[in-house]
């Protein structure tokens, strides 16, 4: 295992009707920004239990933060929260509003252009912040109890991500009942975006963090039993609690300490929505498989404890069993009702050229071993055809 450091100071506020607590962590003199996405959550019920727990605060409200948040949107937040004197910004709604969030959180008091913050490099760090805390409606990112974010701009075709220990929320509020009314695509989008998750932290290599590897597979096995579940049986409530802890675990920081890791999958899959709109977790749906069939031998040694502790798989020699644990893998995420080829979404490979160009000029090597090139990238995007 490797040295590490680790820190998290969030702090969660975990099950049914624990929003109502969230005036206890709020100062008392705050003027509270309330983000959201697209007004669901005026039709479920959420945002009135938030406004009754926020009685006695001044409270504005912006919504309409789309999924893969834009720029040019989250800008006409941080003039309105300036406009406003916000002081304090609370996040309603998945990982989409909470990066959003905490981009406006840096941005409102940041001097210049805020993108800078995404793509100015160590030049342009996050200085200073406003608070924030959330309110998860649906499970997927983590973002409610890490440090990061991911931001697209809409006119340049750009998805990035950044993040600073300043934009860590100050709380989270997690009610599984919140996630009653989700459609089941966003439910299984976000199990995927989970499992990747965890699969990017642990798909290297050994490296002796027994630990880490068996938290890694307890949230994989946990996604794999009760994903299905949380499909059939929407309002069935520890089904929803254990896949909404699972997803907060999945990118806390906790399971990525003294060990390798690899993020390929996702920064290929940031292009493909940059791209073409694809959901984020369909993008990794897409990639993962392909990914783990053109670097197994990189990976050969961790795919087979994969798949021997995840999935079972303990009979026939190390390439069939490979085999089977990426043939596992990509039929779970056709369970879970997302498809898993570029074809089925009519994308071609010509279209694909320009994600491999705009690899190749940035130089990038991906990977735990920094060995994912544009030609790389290139296979890779070929295999998911």
């Amino acid at each position: 295992m490797n040295s590490f450091e680790f820190y998290n100071p969030v702090k969660i506020l975990f099950g049914e009707g624990k929003v109502d607590e969230i005036a206890n962590e709020i100062p008392e003199d705050a003027v509270v920004l309330i983000t959201y996405g697209g007004g669901s959550i005026k039709k479920n019920g959420v945002y009135q239990k938030v406004m009754n727990a926020l009685k006695g605060f001044k409270v504005v409200e912006f919504g309409g933060i789309e999924p893969n948040p834009k720029y040019e949107d989250l800008m006409k937040a941080v003039d309105y929260a300036r406009k406003e004197q916000v002081t304090f910004l609370l996040a309603v709604g998945g990982g989409s509003v909470i990066d959003g969030t905490k981009f406006i959180a840096a941005a409102v008091p940041f001097t210049g252009d805020p993108w800078n913050l995404l793509v100015g490099g160590k030049a342009f760090t996050v200085e200073n912040a406003l608070p924030i805390g959330t309110v998860l409606t649906l499970p997927a990112t983590g973002s409610e109890m890490n440090s990061g974010a991911v931001v697209s701009r809409k006119s340049t075709q750009e998805k990035y991500s950044f993040g600073s220990p300043l934009l860590y929320p100050k709380f989270s509020v997690l009610d599984p009942t919140f996630t009653y009314s989700l459609p089941e695509t966003q439910v299984a989008n976000g199990v995927i975006d989970a499992f990747i998750h965890v699969t990017e932290q642990y798909l290297t290599y050994p490296d002796q963090a027994h630990i880490q590897d068996r938290w890694s597979e307890g949230v994989l096995q946990t996604l794999v039993e009760l994903g299905p579940q949380a499909i059939s049986n929407p309002l069935n409530y520890d089904v929803r609690s254990n896949i909404m802890w699972s997803c907060t675990m999945a990118l806390n920081g906790i399971l990525s300490v003294g060990v390798p890791t690899d993020w390929a999958t996702h920064m290929i899959g940031h292009e493909l929505t940059a791209f073409f709109g694809l959901d984020h977790a369909i993008t990794l749906a897409i990639i993962l498989p392909s990914l783990l069939r053109t670097m197994r031998d990189e990976k050969k040694l961790k795919l087979l404890q994969y798949g021997k502790r995840v999935w079972g798989i303990e009979t026939g020699t190390d390439d069939i069993r490979v085999d089977k644990a990426i043939e596992a893998t990509e039929k779970f995420f056709q369970s879970m009702g997302i498809k898993t080829r570029f074809a089925d979404y009519g994308i071609t490979i010509d279209q694909l050229k320009p994600i491999v160009e705009r690899f190749k000029q940035r130089g990038w090597k991906l990977g735990e071993n920094k060995t994912i090139t544009s030609d790389i990238i290139e296979a890779i995007l070929k295999g998911a055809l």
